[in-house]
């Protein structure tokens, strides 16, 4: 039985979720006013082809606009050229050229102002094996030996169309090799991208059952569990905000006797080996004003994907999926979200590695951030009110690199309340003690935003069955 309180906060997020909020109009301009761009300047873009900002912008050269909307449009352009991670910082500002008599149209100039970032980007790897941090820090004892170390290499913008080469060598609690070129437009349109990625991973020590929503760990001097895969990513852009995937990658997954011995289900029936080649396709509707930490906008995706295409793959696998998100701004720096998450998996029985309910990656209930729920089915509902403490642009003078002299910062308050379930048909089997029940956990949080992309959450929660706990995240989703 969820206790009341916990309802109670629901609902009172859920009434915020169903308010709508009328926006002001601005009457300072005459509405039927239009204007011509004239022209459309960029400023600072010494690596980053003009095309690539270019495509971001629903002003160019030759267009008619009326004055009423040119804020607006100035706004979502400025958000756009800034969710491609390409800049620190993006200041896109218009010049009114008055009209020489009636006859004509009044004209505009439109300036795009960048500060490219540092694009070649070579660093070593100090990383935790664990789902995440507190649970390495609680569960993990906060153990130095459960630590990744190695190297990474992410070079961005490489030809200047926002291209991207990786290159991943890991080693410690796990071996991971990884290569990974990107190129989002291969044509002239600027519509169609193309990824290819290989990987080799190999493990020592891993999970091998869950048991009462935690994992169970095995250990070995030898390898355990292998992985090898090769991967090619076509993508299709349509217009601004609308994506299509087609991720196409050949697997194979090789586990020791051990684990086999340990737990048969982990790929069912006992067997070591699965290989197969996978099909997935997603469709992404994202309009958001900054995808790293978005405060307004709406976030969609669909997916389906399906493994065991080929007639000799051992693995077959449906797996579908869809998630809405809404952002909105209530004004006075206060900031409403709300996201609702569904997964469902097919055949009902799976091996265990497939079996992810919460508790991986994103998705999760807040307020169990220690627990993974194994089930074939996922529901995941969160809501979150922020409130904005600061927002600054930090120029530090002294250093004298551009690309590291301008730091901004801000920081947020959020309340938040979540709910989930996952339907489970291995709730027994793994002794699950919250698979196929009604989930529920709320909190504050401090969120600070801040260099590179970086979102640290400092979180105080609370969940249904009345377990309590601080937590540190690295977060991108509410």
């Amino acid at each position: 039985m969820i206790p009341k309180k916990w309802l109670l906060c629901i609902l009172v997020l859920t009434a915020f979720l169903v308010t709508s909020f009328a926006a002001t109009a601005d009457t300072s301009v005459d509405s039927t006013q239009k204007a011509i761009v004239r022209a459309v300047y960029l400023k600072g873009n010494y690596r980053t082809r003009d095309r690539i900002i270019l495509r971001e912008m629903t002003l160019h050269m030759g267009d008619s606009v009326r004055l009423a909307d040119l804020s607006g449009r100035i706004a979502w352009d400025q958000r756009n050229i800034n969710n491609t991670t390409l800049f620190i910082t993006v200041d896109v500002t218009s010049e009114f050229i008055p009209a020489v008599d009636s006859t004509q149209l009044a004209q505009l100039d439109i300036t795009v102002t960048m500060k490219e970032r540092w694009y070649f980007i070579a660093y070593p790897v100090f990383d935790l094996a664990d789902r995440n941090f507190n649970e390495w820090w609680y569960d993990r004892g906060h153990d130095f030996r459960r630590v990744i170390y190695g190297g990474h290499l992410s070079y961005r913008n490489v030809t200047g169309n926002n291209d991207r080469l990786q290159v991943v060598i890991e080693r410690g609690f796990l071996q991971r090799t990884i290569l990974s070129y990107s190129k989002p437009y291969i044509d002239r349109a600027q519509k169609i991208g193309l990824r290819a990625d290989v990987g080799y991973i190999t493990n020592k020590e891993i999970p091998f059952r869950t048991q009462f929503d935690k994992w169970v760990y095995v250990k070995s001097e030898d390898v355990l569990r292998e992985r090898v895969y090769a991967a090619l990513i076509l993508t299709h852009r349509r217009g601004l905000y609308h994506y299509h995937t087609l991720d196409t990658r050949y697997v194979r997954n090789t586990i020791a006797d051990t684990i086999a011995l340990l737990n048969p289900d982990y790929f069912l029936d006992g067997k070591t080996r699965l290989q197969f080649l996978a099909i997935n396709y997603m469709y992404r509707y994202d309009r958001r004003d900054n995808i790293v930490y978005p405060l307004q906008g709406t976030l969609f995706s669909a997916g389906i994907g399906v493994s065991g295409v080929l007639p000799r793959d051992n693995f077959h696998f449906l797996d579908l999926n869809t998630s809405a998100t809404r952002y909105w701004p209530l004004g006075k720096r206060f900031y409403l979200a709300g996201s609702v998450r569904l997964r469902s998996t097919w055949p009902v029985r799976q091996p265990y590695f497939t079996l992810r309910g919460l508790g991986s990656g994103n998705d999760m209930v807040r307020g169990y951030e220690l627990n993974v729920v194994d089930g074939q089915r996922t529901f995941i509902w969160r809501n979150s009110v922020r409130y904005q403490l600061f927002n600054v642009r930090k120029q530090l003078n002294w250093l004298h690199v551009r690309q590291f002299n301008t730091v901004p910062v801000a920081a947020y308050i959020t309340a938040f309340g979540d709910a989930g379930y996952v339907s489970s048909t291995v709730a027994e089997q793994y002794q699950s003690q919250l698979a196929n029940k009604l989930l529920a956990g709320t909190g504050m949080s401090l969120d600070i935003v801040s260099f590179y992309n970086l979102v640290m959450r400092f979180s105080g929660t609370i969940n249904a069955q009345g377990k309590a706990g601080f937590f540190f995240n690295l977060a991108q989703d509410l």
